[in-house]
């Protein structure tokens, strides 16, 4: 099986100043990851660099087999595409309804048959149980309501790699709960997922890979 993600001896800097040194990881396909640490221990950073918006200072990097020590500009929106984004606070767009703003982002990948837009976004929204609420406004729905369209957001272009920011972080236990146990379905069902958490209950409730940020060293436990 060819890994997805593999790091070696990567050096991750922040306005010259090393966040991160001698990284060395792969991630398979289906895997389930936590990625923790402490705020400011380089998190986010190990996170903007697998989509290419944190540059590979040394070492060799490659996710979905695009190099991202050597990758050129042209080829960043490509990547992008096949990778899939849930955040802390949503980032729903909130002059339109759940709809729109699922459609809003197919027809930004390239997606030009009306007809195929509303198939995806059916199936998108019948994953997370939020098929009959297709036609709410963002303000019209709870946390996890709006987080559960996030992630039908997040899987639209059938992405390879989810990537996950505190996708809990605003959202009360039992909801956050929720979340999690879906995005733990969708790695079941063979996307990689990274989830960047401070809650280390999760690390206990389901079985996965957990990355350690730390002194600026990344350890990984399985």
């Amino acid at each position: 099986m060819q890994p997805i993600i593999e790091y070696d001896h990567v050096e991750l800097r922040r306005q010259e100043l090393t966040v991160l040194k001698d990284v060395n990881f792969t991630i398979d396909p289906g895997e389930f990851v936590f990625l923790i640490g402490k705020v400011g221990s380089g998190k986010s950073t190990l996170l903007k660099s697998l989509y290419a918006d944190a540059p590979i200072s040394e070492g060799e990097a490659r996710v979905l087999d695009y190099d991202l020590a050597h990758i050129k500009r042209k080829q960043i929106p490509y990547l992008r595409r096949n990778i899939g984004f849930v955040f802390q606070d949503f980032q729903l767009l909130s002059d339109r309804n759940v709809f729109s703003n699922l459609e809003f982002v197919l027809q930004a990948t390239g997606w030009k048959s009306r007809t195929e837009r509303e198939e995806r976004i059916e199936q998108v929204l019948k994953a997370v149980g939020m098929e009959k609420k297709y036609y709410k406004m963002p303000h019209e729905l709870s946390g996890g309501e709006q987080q559960r369209i996030a992630i039908a957001r997040a899987l639209l272009n059938k992405p390879q790699l989810i990537l996950a920011d505190e996708p809990t972080g605003n959202l009360d236990p039992e909801t956050g709960d929720n979340i999690m146990t879906r995005l733990y379905n969708i790695a079941q069902a063979g996307t990689t997922v990274i989830i960047a958490t401070h809650n280390h209950s999760f690390i206990e409730r389901y079985p996965a890979t957990v990355l350690l940020c730390n002194k600026k060293q990344l350890s990984m436990q399985i």
